[in-house]
């Protein structure tokens, strides 16, 4: 398998890409480029990405590689498409993984720093008595990595007719009877909408609402994908094809379509009876988008902390700790029970 390794053209030494300043910078010799600049040189930069979808090839497993700095030999699975080697740190992107059926179209580089999401994971778990104190070992901010998630993105025309159920209710009395009035309607909307870029999670790997809660990302900051943007981070390839995108997508724009014809019917309330809403496929992108994440494992399940390498916005739920809870039951009990001793003494 072949290996795409970013090096400083001044030094030969590894070079990463660096979300504050937009730029690739050596830590060796200090040198920073711009991609133009990279592209001058030979390493992944420059290496054409297919732009067309190829037959899908299964794979099985893992796959090894060797670096191409050191030499050693990295593991990598059937998703990955950019790993570090682990003795010299080196940034491997695996080029035949990135080839294998359809390369990005488009990616947002990274915009904040890895620091930026350690304190949005620090801010996170502060002023929680009764977070696990396995959530407040610093070591977690060590563990957070920044990672490039496939997403499948669609422009999507929709057209069609949703009916609703609809019911009102009136209540009033005179002098000897209380009244209620009960009208029910059958009313449909025509909608007709149209989208841009919906995203649909296009690994299986990463919980859909938890990427769902990322957004939304500002796609003025698309540029064409280049494999030198992977330098200094991880990457998958996506393994929910297209179609399975735009099954998702469809049901992301349904419920859009849905929720603003409700808000149309003049109803008290309203139960959708009937949808015949049609979605269009107009175009389709493959999209690279940044997460810093950081997984957690605690009573034998994982829990994923998402930051947002573009906007900051950060999602996770921590849980209840429930050595914590004791502790903090029995001195708010110790608490109260010293208090009411002393109200009772001093009465």
């Amino acid at each position: 398998m072949e290996a795409l390794d970013n090096k400083c053209p001044s030094c030969s030494a590894k070079i990463d890409f660096d979300p504050k300043e937009q730029l690739w910078h050596c830590d060796y010799c200090g040198s920073k480029f711009t991609l133009e600049e990279m592209k001058k040189y030979k390493n992944a930069s420059n290496e054409k990405a297919n732009e067309v979808l190829k037959k899908e090839k299964e794979l099985k497993g893992f796959s090894n590689f060797h670096c191409k700095n050191c030499g050693a030999e990295i593991l990598a699975d059937e998703t990955t498409t950019a790993t570090f080697c682990v003795y010299c740190g080196s940034t491997a992107i695996l080029k035949e993984k990135i080839d294998d059926g359809r390369a990005p179209d488009l990616i947002i580089p990274f915009k904040n720093t890895k620091d930026v999401a350690a304190k949005s994971f620090a801010k996170l778990t502060k002023n929680k008595p009764l977070m696990p104190r396995k959530f407040k070992d610093i070591k977690n901010i060590d563990k957070i990595s920044g990672v490039y998630i496939p997403f499948w993105a669609f422009d999507v025309e929709s057209d069609g007719d949703i009916t609703f159920a609809c019911t009102d209710t009136m209540h009033w009395s005179d002098s000897r009877y209380s009244y209620t009035k009960v009208s029910n309607f059958d009313v449909t909307i025509n909608t007709h909408l149209d989208f841009s870029k919906v995203l649909a999670d296009g690994s299986s790997r990463f919980d859909d609402d938890l990427m769902d809660s990322l957004e939304p990302f500002n796609f003025k900051d698309l540029v064409d994908y280049n494999h030198a943007y992977l330098s200094g981070f991880l990457a998958e390839k996506y393994d929910v094809l297209e179609d399975g995108g735009f099954n998702r997508a469809s049901d992301r724009c349904l419920k859009t379509c849905i929720d603003m014809s409700r808000g149309r019917c003049g109803h008290q309330t309203n139960i959708v009876k009937n949808n015949a809403v049609s979605m269009k496929k107009i175009n389709s992108y493959y999209i690279m988008l940044p997460v810093w994440m950081v997984n957690i494992i605690y009573n034998n399940k994982t829990y994923t902390f998402a930051v947002n390498g573009q906007t900051g916005k950060m999602v996770g739920n921590i849980p209840i700790g429930k050595k914590e809870t004791i502790i903090w039951s029995i001195l708010i009990f110790i608490i109260l029970f010293v208090i009411g001793y002393l109200f009772n003494i001093l009465m």
